[in-house]
């Protein structure tokens, strides 16, 4: 009869099928096993070699219901329930694919391959709840190796993949994350979790309007995607309280740009980039603001974030020199002069190490304890107090150690008006240009010279019976 005609036809598809499978021709294998089961559709081994050759197609979806169909059709088949465990595996559903293993041992408890399979799904399981466990502790690195460790059996689970592209962004490894995205995307175009991905890239690297056309397209896809709903709430507040900032600092508004950058500050902490930019804009508010300490403490955030970002190291470096911090201004210049090697970033350095060698030399403004722009009346009325509160003449019954000391501030003090006093010189000190010429040779300098000059001359001034007359 009929039936044993379509057996044995559909034999001979089968026959053709596995000559196909050997010869790794998995397409035509494919279709001969269609054909068998279209002649003789309750026959599980039919379904089971389907399944494998899908499986070496790497069609899973299919093959897992290809496999589901065979056990259905015969329960004790054992290839069946491997390969529906092995489908199972592959698209990272490792609990599913637990109990199919366990059944090809409640068969055959000795079978190795079943054995080996159920270690398999047991340690996905465990690479997950590690994975997890890291990703609340914001550990994105351990993420990114518990799910490549996870893909090796699972090679098409897309969560594993996309958890993966997600640390990868998070970690700032941008392009690795948009090619996982992008491979995801490729077989599947609506994927709302590879969407996210590329949204999530993009919105890092502070392309914000872009990112949250992907965010809205994910949305699309997958109305309830909560992460994709959060990121595009968070850019867009991102964005909106970044201009507001500008507009307030444009407008001279300084107070109010401060808290408006604190306030998207707080926005995303894992928005590396603009969180970077939002850091060295307000350092350039602060610096307005005069909140010098403050400034470069969020200009080292800023770097902290992005180690290339040689605006902030500029802002830092400036905000050193308005504190008198030479060493470490320069330390700044010197990075950002390695890394842009401009004339402007070369004179900087070079100003920068000048101030710092002027620093280190001998302040005769301090000896005088006049201001930087004193004018020469308050210069001469300086010196004019000090050398009288220092002159050895004044000290002359005090003991031999406050007289050295006494002796000591009195040539100082001399010193400092001798440059101070005469255009020339205060003009070379001023500039550093004396520290290019090895100082002004102050060697042969005497500061009774000085003293007797500015009082006129001997028995202008007698330090006895004026002791008491003398207001200092």
């Amino acid at each position: 009869g009929f039936l044993g005609y379509s057996r044995t036809h559909s034999e001979g598809f089968k026959e053709q099928g596995n000559a196909f499978y050997i010869k790794k021709d998995y397409a035509e294998a494919f279709n001969y096993y269609t054909k068998a089961i279209d002649m003789c559709p309750k026959n599980a081994s039919y379904y089971g070699n389907r399944a494998a050759t899908l499986m070496m197609l790497c069609r899973y979806r299919e093959a897992l219901e290809d496999s589901q169909q065979a056990v259905r059709l015969d329960n004790t088949f054992m290839k069946g329930h491997l390969r529906e465990g092995k489908c199972h595996l592959s698209l990272g559903n490792a609990m599913a694919a637990s109990r199919c293993f366990q059944r090809v041992l409640e068969l055959e408890p000795e079978n190795s391959q079943a054995q080996q399979e159920l270690r398999n799904a047991e340690s996905i399981l465990e690479y997950e709840r590690m994975a997890e466990i890291g990703f609340e502790k914001r550990d994105f690195r351990m993420v990114v190796f518990c799910m490549d460790r996870a893909l090796e059996s699972a090679s098409a689970c897309h969560r594993f993949k996309i958890l993966k592209a997600e640390c990868l962004a998070l970690l700032g490894r941008y392009p690795e994350a948009q090619s996982v995205a992008s491979d995801i995307l490729r077989m599947d175009s609506t994927n709302a979790d590879a969407l996210y991905v590329r949204g999530l890239c993009l919105y890092y690297e502070d392309c914000i309007d872009k990112a949250v056309q992907f965010f809205v397209q994910a949305l699309r896809m997958a109305p309830d995607h909560d992460k994709a709903r959060l990121a595009c709430r968070n850019a867009k507040a991102l964005k909106a309280k970044k201009e507001e900032g500008n507009k307030a600092f444009k407008e001279g508004n300084f107070e109010a740009a401060y808290e408006l950058y604190s306030e998207a500050l707080t926005i995303d902490p894992n928005n590396i980039k603009t969180n970077a930019k939002l850091y060295c804009n307000r350092a350039t508010v602060g610096s307005k603001l005069k909140k010098l300490e403050q400034a470069i403490e969020d200009c080292t955030k800023a770097i902290k974030l992005d180690e290339t970002y040689i605006k902030a190291y500029l802002r830092r470096a400036q905000c050193y020199m308005d504190t008198e911090q030479y060493e470490e201004a320069v330390r700044d210049y010197e990075k950002v002069y390695q890394t842009e090697k401009t004339k402007e970033h070369k004179h900087l350095l070079k100003n920068a190490q000048l101030e710092l060698k002027k620093s280190k030399r001998k302040d005769y403004y301090k000896v005088l304890g006049v201001d930087k722009n004193a004018t020469e009346e308050e210069i001469k009325k300086a010196y004019r107090k000090r050398a009288l509160l220092h002159h050895p003449d004044r000290h002359s019954s005090a003991s031999p150690e406050v007289q050295k000391e006494e002796e000591k501030k009195f040539k100082e003090v001399g010193e400092a008006f001798s440059v101070l006093s005469d255009p020339k010189k205060k003009s070379r000190y001023d500039s550093g240009q004396d520290l290019e010429d090895d100082g002004m040779n102050m060697g042969d300098f005497d500061a009774n010279n000085i003293f007797k000059a500015f009082f006129g001359g001997p028995g202008g001034f007698s330090f006895e019976g004026n002791l008491c007359s003398i207001c200092i």
